[in-house]
């Protein structure tokens, strides 16, 4: 009994030790994400500042576009993903002068925030919606 006990504990200390680097990893990740940089702001700050000054652009229509488009992200980080790809295509919208949100600036913007990792979800997805990819190749090299 005294064997088995000790081998319980020593295992229950290993995953424990585990889960608090895994969760101090992405705390670590968020962290860095809020520290300011040269100009003063976080990346955070500017997903943010993006955002805001391009609300105003979105029609229901591009939102549930943006939803189809995030669908494959599990639903635990489908917000954060959501949030940094619209962050993405307000950025690409202001530095355009866009006057309103299109399916090219959404899809642009996708794929941009997309990490390379993930390209073969995002070429399937857009598959999907039978949405032509030639002109974003130059995008997911």
């Amino acid at each position: 009994m005294a064997g088995w006990f000790q081998w319980f504990i020593v295992s229950w200390t290993v995953i424990l030790i585990s889960l608090i680097a895994i969760g101090g990893f992405f705390m670590f990740r968020k962290f860095l994400k809020r520290l300011p940089k040269e100009d003063g702001k976080s990346i955070l700050d500017w997903q943010e500042y993006h955002i805001e000054k391009t609300k105003h652009m979105w029609s229901p229509d591009q939102i549930k576009l943006l939803d189809e488009l995030v669908s494959p992200v599990p639903e635990l980080f489908r917000d954060i993903a959501k949030y940094k790809i619209a962050g993405t295509v307000g950025e690409l919208a202001l530095q355009e002068n866009a006057k309103h949100m299109s399916q090219d600036l959404i899809i642009r913007g996708y794929i941009i925030a997309t990490p390379k990792r993930d390209h073969k979800w995002l070429i399937k997805k857009l598959n999907e919606k039978r949405i032509d990819m030639t002109p974003y190749h130059h995008l997911l090299q």
